[in-house]
């Protein structure tokens, strides 16, 4: 993002980072599962109600550890969107199993349920849907369709910390899902992850694949006299470092989700007259406020804006490449049909810039831009303060 006045991101520092990393420090325990793992493990299982958390160092990660726990395998299929992010994909690549793509439902940009029960075949082992933007899937269809094929559903809430569907946690909802605290999410810690278990009886395995495939969480809980080699597994635990940098984020989650709904509902008010004149699509649905984007009518316009407002100084980025269209995706997955929606709004959606911290004028700014860049009039004048 550098070089540019109004970057895409920008981390917001709640304040007691440089703090908790003292401590951690000045207790010289920088390995993986110490007090501060223990407290971010705690805030995420009490606030979204899984039955275990535990940090990894990326939302890969999580997903890769989901993938070995679903016993997903050569000659198993594992259904997901296109409209996603390489990992998704990764995680099953990596144990031999086919990805099956479907396409997506507008304007939830999530996976349409109607494509996933028409992808289902003998294969078939798993369901992963993405909940794009932090906007829940319609996770009762998918878990009634699941459970008719007797399949495990593993959700990537990458973007979802907090997101609720019907009155639950996202991450909540499936055996497994799996969180990132990227840099560019909402609560950060650089790098890192989460993997979420709603199965009990996934819990004590998820532990020893964390663990390089060693029992040794049960040895430091007293449960066994030495640690041994159990299964295979890899090192995916974060460094207690990172997990001091992100507990100060998860302090104060709600209150950086609500900050950046302040944002998006600001971009959407000052928009608004843009979709009537036909001018571009909005975002429906502010989930957790991870993103905000629109639709442009074509990718030439989209294109054009992106280049008008980099010129302006403003950051602003599509969005995925679908994966059933990439060189590993025809390799190595399949598509379960058309995917009409996914090919149109790939080529068509743009995130604007929102960080928790951006004020007035920088929201004032990209509007500006958007408009100049379209060349239309603004109806209304200056944006009104996000509060408002």
């Amino acid at each position: 993002m550098t070089g540019y006045r109004i970057p895409f991101t920008r981390v917001c520092v709640t304040g007691h980072e440089i703090e908790y990393l003292r401590q951690v420090i000045d207790d010289s325990h920088l390995a993986g599962d110490g007090a501060f793992a223990q407290r971010c493990h705690a805030w995420l299982e009490s606030k979204i109600g899984c039955s275990r958390a535990l940090l990894v160092h990326s939302a890969t990660a999580a997903l890769e550890m989901a993938a070995m726990l679903s016993d997903a395998g050569p000659g198993d299929e594992v259904i997901m969107p296109s409209f996603t992010f390489v990992s998704t994909a990764n995680a099953f690549v990596l144990r031999g199993a086919t990805p099956v793509f479907v396409d997506i439902a507008a304007p939830s940009m999530n996976i349409d349920p109607e494509r996933v029960a028409a992808a289902v075949t003998k294969r078939t082992r798993a369901i992963v849907p993405v909940h794009y933007a932090g906007v829940g899937c319609d996770m009762e269809a998918i878990l009634n369709i699941a459970g008719q094929a007797g399949l495990i559903v593993i959700e990537d809430a990458a973007q979802a910390l907090l997101s609720t569907d019907r009155g639950r946690m996202l991450g909540s909802v499936g055996a497994m899902a799996a969180l990132s605290f990227h840099e560019t999410k909402n609560v950060t810690a650089g790098e890192g992850g989460a993997l979420l278990i709603n199965d009990p009886a996934l819990i004590e395995r998820a532990e020893v694949i964390r663990e390089k495939g060693t029992d040794r969480s049960r040895f430091f809980r007293g449960q066994v006299d030495k640690y041994t080699w159990v299964e295979p597994g890899s090192s995916y635990l974060p460094s207690e470092l990172m997990a001091a940098f992100l507990f100060a984020q998860l302090e104060r989650a709600e209150e950086i989700n609500d900050r950046r709904a302040a944002v998006w509902r600001a971009y959407d008010r000052e928009l608004g007259p843009l979709e009537h004149a036909g001018r571009l699509v909005r975002q429906t649905n502010p989930g957790n406020a991870h993103m905000y984007f629109i639709l442009l009518p074509s990718l030439a316009e989209r294109t054009g804006l992106i280049e008008q407002l980099k010129q302006r100084g403003v950051s602003a980025a599509f969005h995925y490449v679908p994966l059933h269209s990439s060189p590993a995706g025809q390799r190595y997955g399949r598509a379960a049909g058309p995917l009409p929606v996914t090919e149109d709004i790939s080529q068509r959606l743009l995130r604007l810039p929102l960080w928790p911290d951006m004020g007035g004028p920088e929201i004032e700014a990209v509007v500006s831009a958007i408009y100049d860049s379209l060349g239309e009039r603004r109806p209304n004048g200056p944006a009104t303060p996000i509060g408002v």
